[in-house]
């Protein structure tokens, strides 16, 4: 919506999943417009993700994927994933969802039926919003999941993978710096997320019978006991 509002205006975007695929830069190296900034890997880290989860549960088979419908974000994620699924030797069960409690209920509910043995969610900005009701029906229907923000560990969830937020906005400010002193957008390159966080909860594990092993907490960088 601010790369349609404006030309002019410099925009530096702070999460941007795919500034190319999304259009709104030509590419990393040299933007060519009013957009630049950082870049939080959207898209790939949902791989990373799949291969904690299978790294973390004994005889992993069969993943659910609540995905929002319509969404651009999503989709961009969904070509990823389906590959690295089947690089996995894993069944990715995709369950359209609509990011409210009934919606959600009965995502769940699906889940459950396909007899998944995990859970993860699309990166979207709408189920962060339900980050606590998400996390409530993994832990009402034991059934391990990984997220892709460490809030939703905060909120009780079991493990996230993801990149650390507060460092890109910290970098983005550098952009903001550098603008104000005359450099010129398109000529700022799209910076890449660098610094990620992996947190385990291990409460959160018991409570759904689940023993996190060794080699999976030694690679954490905050392990919740």
């Amino acid at each position: 919506a601010a790369k349609k509002a404006t030309t002019i205006i410099p925009i530096v975007m702070t999460t941007s999943s795919d500034a190319v695929a999304q259009g709104l830069v030509a590419s990393l190296a040299r933007p060519g417009g009013n957009v630049t900034g950082l870049s939080s890997l959207g898209a790939d880290l949902n791989t990373k993700r799949l291969e904690i989860l299978k790294d973390a549960i004994p005889k992993l088979a069969r993943v659910a994927l609540l995905q929002s419908p319509g969404s651009v974000t999503a989709d961009l994620q969904l070509k990823e994933l389906r590959p690295a699924a089947v690089a996995l030797k894993l069944k990715l069960e995709e369950i359209d969802t609509q990011p409210d409690a009934k919606g959600l209920e009965s995502a769940f509910k699906t889940a459950k039926q396909k007899q998944v043995n995990a859970i993860m969610t699309v990166a979207t900005r709408a189920f962060f919003a339900e980050r606590k009701r998400i996390v409530e029906l993994a832990e009402k229907h034991r059934v391990p999941a990984i997220y892709f923000q460490r809030e939703f560990v905060d909120d009780g969830g079991l493990m996230s993978y993801g990149v650390d937020y507060d460092d890109l906005f910290r970098k983005a400010a550098h952009y903001v710096d550098k603008i104000l002193k005359g450099a010129n957008p398109a000529d700022l390159s799209v910076q890449q997320a660098t610094e990620f966080k992996f947190v385990v909860n291990l409460k959160a594990a018991k409570q759904i019978g689940l023993t996190v092993p060794n080699r999976v907490l030694e690679r954490a960088t905050e392990v919740i006991r």
